[in-house]
């Protein structure tokens, strides 16, 4: 089984089959609804630079926004040092009207960061956890994309005992997300 990253792959490595999201056409999906709020510059907080699920969550952001997209490097792991970087992109492009944040990593400093700026932007955010639920209970994000982690743990258990007793498997990957949370 592979799941979560690989849908490119699971093929090639002889898998029984795919659980996850695909995450360059969730960036799509996330940029596509951003358009239809009226949104045309954007900041894409990257907590992990070089990750390749990241990167592609992005790079489909940009092709569903068709907007101007700039890219943040943040340092997920330094919640601090991400929050001040966010800060001092938002007064370096003070024409961004959209933030979307990759994961809860980033999703938080920049919470705070639009907290002091003063700036009304729409935000979004990649993946769920108490406070992004909060911030999109509140108002204070549009959407949140959850990839279903539960069915992403869940069902591959499911179709491997399937696999195992019956020798019956999916005939195709299984897309978990992008689900949104609004």
């Amino acid at each position: 089984m592979v799941l979560n990253t690989g849908v490119e792959v699971w093929k090639d490595v002889g898998a029984i089959t795919y659980v996850g999201q695909t995450e360059y056409q969730a960036g799509v999906a996330a940029g596509e609804r951003m358009a239809e709020a009226g949104v045309k510059s954007a900041l894409c907080i990257n907590q992990e630079q070089g990750n390749v699920a990241l990167e592609q969550r992005c790079n489909g952001f940009q092709a569903g926004l068709g907007g101007d997209v700039k890219e943040i490097a943040v340092q997920g792991t330094n919640p601090t040092s991400a929050q001040n970087a966010i800060e001092t992109a938002l007064r370096q492009t003070p024409d961004v009207d959209v933030m979307l944040t990759l994961g809860p990593q980033g999703a938080l400093p920049a919470l705070k960061a639009l907290q002091g700026s003063g700036k009304d932007l729409t935000f979004a955010t990649f993946d769920l956890g108490a406070e992004v639920l909060k911030a999109v209970r509140d108002g204070n994000m549009l959407f949140a994309i959850d990839q279903q982690q539960f069915l992403q743990g869940y069902l591959p258990v499911v179709f491997l005992a399937n696999y195992a007793q019956y020798r019956v498997t999916p005939v195709n990957e299984i897309h978990t997300g992008p689900a949104f949370v609004t």
